[in-house]
């Protein structure tokens, strides 16, 4: 089948509406109406400023709509995804009272609970389901706070959209909370093709059953509608027949629901009246505005967004996913666009589209986007603007001295914010870094011909200290002419174990002018050590997603990992490593085994070379709950010594030594990993190194 003719850009207008309806009402998640109005009046715009609080954190809503949705890469599969491989994403992509869920504690947390069952051996579907876990649990928000993603990849394709959302929903839902999923998941779907409210509302519940009280509950609330013409009377309404003290539990989901279909029949073709109309309704208002803001943002397209105040300037595209894929933490926008449009691709039988602009990650192909860059100078403006027939990031400057350029960055690691983000958030940002020492950065530039004068550029990105702050480091300067064009390179340099945090330009000219970054790039492996640096930085260990009990800070030279009664990891680099080599010397202090692995792709999806209690060096894949060992051999004494680990990674081929004991293995399997980071695992025990050395294949 094909694609509707503008599914790019409504895609991105829908993953747009779904950020800012998320972090225009996080602040104020959980107020009821009248708290709203008495303490911000109607909510018209971002209010985050008030409670001084960043507008950007990691969020559940974010989070797990935009990593679930990664079982259909894991699997490979279609409208063939069952429930029970939703489940082992869950298992895969999140870490303990550390990454995506509201982890509300067991009988209390819909999503906490269903994932202790998956943990005990449950499976989706019964992880989430009535029988299991009680009507209460089962029929709150959560089921269709994770949903937008199913509908994104399914333009024109109601069905599907609720096939998947109901698959999707029962991971941790049942009953009224799955239904309330499925006809969201089949209005978002469908609304790529028709902009028709009460057609999308009855195409909805064509897939509900039409005596559940999902149904009854919106047949209410149209006919509310029609008689009122007042919002506001409409939701007293609700809040006196759907209200929460009518429901049991922290987030039920009639009554969420039922301000949602409120929020988008009374403003079916404004985007900024339907976030008014949901947030100032209160209750569960991320989720609720999310939810809206995604559909309306598919229904009215950028034009739509971009018809009220500026929702897009301080949001920039950006967006953060705490996760055990520590590469896709640090998001944008565009980023997740692409990445759903290829996946829609795949879904429609359709080849996967040609990369924009050679693969770069950073394009600004969209109109608007800006892929989270930012000016650190008030002297530079950043937009998008069209140059030679293509988008572009647009950079307009005032006069700026050469002794100090003005840079305009990007996150390619953890905000500084995120020191904080516990007294605002339910968990830390799980982060890897995006960019490495050994890595060439390279971004295309341009000047108009109507630039008076030369201006000069140069590549720049920040790195943190011992003292947790940020500091600038450049490329050298380059003239660009009016009406030229230049491609920047540098080789980033060893950066002693801190992480890279910014990536960006720097602009010096004597006058005003504009500059134009049609792409921003970074190949290659990485080539550093990966150590303990020196002073107290509160950033190094960031750049480590910690899926052990403890990571110790305390150890003054090595990184120490410790875990009591199942498998801990720890982890770093992204999914864009492929061949490299890893050398470091280990310690296994105590546990069943312990080692290096490597081609991490979450918490059960990797290979590693290990040494165990019954003294075995073993060469391993772990696929979800499978461990395959692909090869072993004999070693004495693992315990409390350095033993050397050598691991060379190169298409599917890997040759793993320890201590110059060598096993080779070339995995054939269909499922074989051939990218990702590399970390240390240990099983009830603790495992340490000093330093691990990174190197590039060729």
């Amino acid at each position: 089948m094909q694609l509707p003719a503008d599914y790019y850009q409504r895609l991105y207008a829908g993953v747009l509406g779904k950020l800012i309806g998320v972090y225009l009402g996080r602040p104020f998640e959980g107020w009821r109406y009248q708290e709203i109005v008495q303490q911000l009046g109607e909510i018209n715009y971002y209010v985050h400023e008030k409670f001084n609080r960043p507008l950007v954190v990691a969020d559940d809503d974010v989070a797990g709509t935009f990593t679930f949705i990664r079982a259909l890469e894991d699997y490979a599969l279609a409208d063939t995804l069952t429930a029970e491989q939703i489940g082992q994403c869950w298992l895969n992509y999140i870490i303990d009272k550390r990454t995506i869920l509201w982890w509300g504690g067991n009988g209390n947390s819909s999503e906490q609970t269903a994932w202790l069952n998956l943990k005990k051996g449950i499976p989706a579907p019964l992880s989430g389901a009535t029988a299991t876990n009680g009507k209460t649990i089962a029929e709150q928000i959560g089921a269709q706070i994770f949903i937008d993603g199913w509908a994104l990849v399914a333009p024109g394709q109601p069905a599907l959209a609720a096939s998947l959302a109901q698959k999707a929903a029962s991971v941790s839902h049942d009953g009224e909370a799955v239904w309330a999923a499925m006809l969201w998941a089949a209005m978002e779907a469908q609304a790529f093709v028709c902009d028709d409210i009460q057609h999308l509302l009855d195409l909805g519940l064509s897939f509900i059953p039409k005596e559940c009280e999902i149904a009854r509950m919106i047949a209410d609330v149209r006919r509310w509608h029609q008689q009122d013409g007042d919002w506001h009377l409409t939701r007293e309404k609700i809040d006196a027949q759907y209200g929460y003290d009518n429901y049991p539990g922290n987030c039920p989901m009639v009554p969420n629901h039922a301000l949602m279909i409120m929020a988008i029949l009374y403003a079916p073709d404004n985007f900024q009246q339907a976030q008014c109309i949901i947030n100032t309704s209160g209750r569960d208002t991320d989720c609720n505005a999310g939810n809206v803001g995604c559909l309306s943002g598919i229904m009215t397209g950028l034009a739509g967004i971009d018809a009220g105040p500026d929702w897009r300037g301080p949001l920039a595209d950006r967006l953060l996913i705490s996760s055990a894929d520590g590469g896709f933490s640090i998001n944008n926008a565009v980023r997740i666009t692409d990445y759903l449009y290829d996946l829609a691709h795949s879904l429609a039988g359709l080849p996967r589209p040609a990369p924009r602009k050679d693969g770069a990650p950073f394009h600004f192909s969209l109109p608007g986007s800006v892929q989270g860059f930012r000016s650190l100078s008030p002297s530079v403006r950043v937009s998008n603007a069209a140059y030679q027939g293509r988008n572009m990031l647009c950079l307009d400057y005032q006069s700026l001295p050469p002794d100090a350029p003005a840079c305009v960055t990007t996150l390619t690691f953890s905000p500084p914010e995120v020191a904080d983000m516990l007294s605002y958030a339910s968990y830390d940002l799980m982060a890897t870094p995006l960019v490495y020492p050994g890595q060439q950065l390279q971004a295309t530039l341009f000047a108009p011909p109507d630039n008076r004068q030369v201006v000069s550029v140069r590549l720049c990105y920040r790195v943190y200290d011992e003292n947790s702050e940020l500091h600038c480091y450049y490329g050298d300067p380059q003239p660009l002419r009016p009406g030229g064009g230049i491609t920047l390179t540098m080789t980033l340099p060893d950066s002693h174990g801190q992480p890279i945090a910014e990536v960006g330009v720097a602009l010096a000219a004597a006058s005003a002018g504009r500059v134009l970054v049609d792409t921003l790039r970074w190949d290659g492996a990485p080539h550093l050590t990966l150590r303990k640096p020196t002073g107290n930085s509160d950033f190094w260990w960031r750049a480590w997603v910690n899926g052990a009990d403890l990571l110790s800070r305390h150890y003054p030279d090595r990184f120490r990992i410790a875990s009591e009664r199942e498998e801990g990891l720890l982890i770093h680099g992204t999914r864009e490593w492929r061949d490299y080599r890893i050398q470091g010397d280990l310690t296994l202090h105590l546990g069943e085994y312990g080692g290096l692995a490597f081609r991490f792709q979450g918490m059960r999806r990797y290979y590693a070379a290990r040494i165990t209690r019954d003294e075995k060096f073993q060469l391993v894949r772990v696929r979800d709950a499978t461990c395959s060992v692909l090869a072993e051999t004999p070693l004495a004494g693992v315990f409390e010594r350095e033993i050397a680990f050598d691991i060379r990674l190169q298409g599917r081929r890997i040759v793993a030594s320890v201590d110059n004991i060598q096993l080779s293995v070339t995995d054939e399997d269909a499922g074989a990993f051939t990218d990702g980071g590399c970390g240390l695992l240990v099983f009830a025990g603790a495992i340490s190194t000093a330093a691990l050395h990174l190197s590039p294949i060729h």
